[in-house]
């Protein structure tokens, strides 16, 4: 009998056109910001991220509101479209990123990147809190406590953003030296800790903090670090030999796909960041073969080139920076601009020069991590939503967010340039499977 259960509508033919159009206008921006990045000496995520702004509510919407909201209209279903594959580009690029991990130097360093991670993370930890407890009223919203707020600040400030830190060494061919390896596997220390932090402040600000808060993340970690080295490599081991045997780029470019979205979501169910788990798959997948690795340089291509600019792009449409046009707002914006960056690059560096890293390395690890980008941007909108944050202050944390994503190029430039590239980043460089072709000469950035 047929059933009676009437079928879904298509998506409206308007929505639909929308839709198109803002993907299509962003990714076309940011090619073209980026490309401009990249003559100004600057990495294209540079640019990519100046493109939300400029088609946002603090440009585009000021200076043409009608126009802006027909392109972007302020329905949360016309939205989520954008949403939806913006996380889906994000969470590929971190998959992507975790393939050009070295594990053998993560499993070697794997104590220096703990130690670089841990200083990142505890001394802008403790300067946030202090600057939340300082922080004026006008800031702090009635429902919310001065402790909470203080505690809120000081997890979005230890925190680093994975993907910008990712893209940005991309760019500039620095993820395949030793300082990039590290600086990556330290990010991850520091997202893993953050995201732990933040399920434990976000369940004091409602009212539900106990103990399972805090055992439950952690609980879910150490599960997945289990299962990932003990189950499932194996399995993706095999299945990668399986693919590579099919003699077909697309069958192992659609498996691999496959494998980052699925880790992805399992651990976004179990209340962990979704990246962590596109991160680990990534990693999986570069224990293969050099074969198989080779055959995903078209997904690389790809998200490089399509899918993370587009993400990134997407990044800046929430934000609206009209608010720092009054001096009290600027100035606290500037105040805490220096405690994020003064906090994450000498907590880094110190953490660095305490595991016997030398000086202008443990600086460039120091400029790396401090990219705070997308991350800070969902913890700012997480403490907007539970009422942890007023409008101003998320203004705040969204212009600390997109300042330190713009300083890190410029930092690890004067940092790299004295540091000589080894044998090993060498011989990393020539085996890495995403290159088809022995690079024929070096770009402005590759020359830091």
């Amino acid at each position: 009998m047929p059933s009676d259960v009437a079928p879904i509508p298509p998506l409206p033919a308007h929505q639909l056109l929308v839709f198109l159009l803002q993907v299509g206008l962003l990714v076309l921006l940011a090619v073209v910001c980026g490309r401009l990045a990249t003559r100004l000496r600057m990495p294209a995520v540079t640019g990519e991220l100046c493109v939300g702004i400029l088609l946002g509510p603090t440009v585009l919407g000021n200076t043409a509101p009608a126009l802006a909201e027909w392109l972007l209209p302020r329905s949360a279903s016309q939205f989520h479209l954008l949403d939806a594959l913006g996380q889906i580009g994000v969470v590929l690029l971190v998959g992507v990123t975790g393939m050009e991990m070295d594990t053998r130097l993560v499993r070697r360093r794997g104590t220096a990147a703990l130690s670089v991670g841990l200083g990142g993370l505890l001394l802008p930890l403790a300067l946030g809190f202090a600057a939340g407890w300082a922080a004026p009223g006008s800031l702090i919203p009635e429902s919310s406590d001065r402790l909470v707020f203080a505690l809120f600040i000081a997890v979005a400030l230890c925190v680093s953003a994975l993907p910008v830190i990712a893209k940005t060494l991309t760019d500039m061919n620095l993820i395949h030296r030793n300082v990039g390896q590290l600086t990556l596997a330290a990010g991850m220390v520091d997202d893993i800790i953050g995201w732990i932090l933040l399920s434990v402040v976000s369940a004091m600000a409602v009212g539900e903090a106990d103990t399972t808060s805090v055992a439950a993340p952690l609980a879910a970690t150490a599960l997945v670090l289990a299962c990932t080295f003990l189950i499932v490599r194996p399995l993706v081991r095999r299945g990668m030999r399986a693919a590579e045997r099919s003699g077909e780029s697309a069958t192992t470019v659609a498996g691999a796909t496959a494998l980052i979205l699925l880790s992805a979501a399992a651990t976004h169910a179990l209340g962990l960041e979704a990246m962590f788990g596109a991160f680990l798959a990534g990693m999986l997948i570069a224990s293969g073969s050099h074969s198989v690795r080779a055959r995903l340089a078209p997904l690389r291509t790809v998200v490089l080139s399509v899918l993370a600019p587009l993400f990134f792009a997407t990044a800046g449409l929430r934000v609206e920076l009209g608010a720092l046009t009054h001096p009290q707002v600027l100035a606290a914006a500037a105040a805490l601009l220096v405690i994020a960056v003064v906090g994450k690059v000498a907590g880094a560096y110190f953490g660095a020069r305490v595991a016997g890293i030398g000086p202008w390395e443990s600086l460039a690890l120091g400029g790396g991590l401090n990219a705070r980008g997308v991350i800070q941007l969902v913890i700012a909108t997480v403490g907007l939503r539970i009422g942890v944050l007023t409008p101003t202050a998320y203004t705040l944390i969204v212009l600390v967010a997109i300042a330190t994503s713009l300083m890190a190029p410029p930092l690890l430039r004067f940092a790299m340039r004295r540091v000589e590239q080894t044998m090993e980043e060498e011989l990393r460089l020539r085996d890495c499977s995403f290159v088809p072709e022995k690079p024929s000469g070096r770009t402005p950035d590759a020359q830091v």
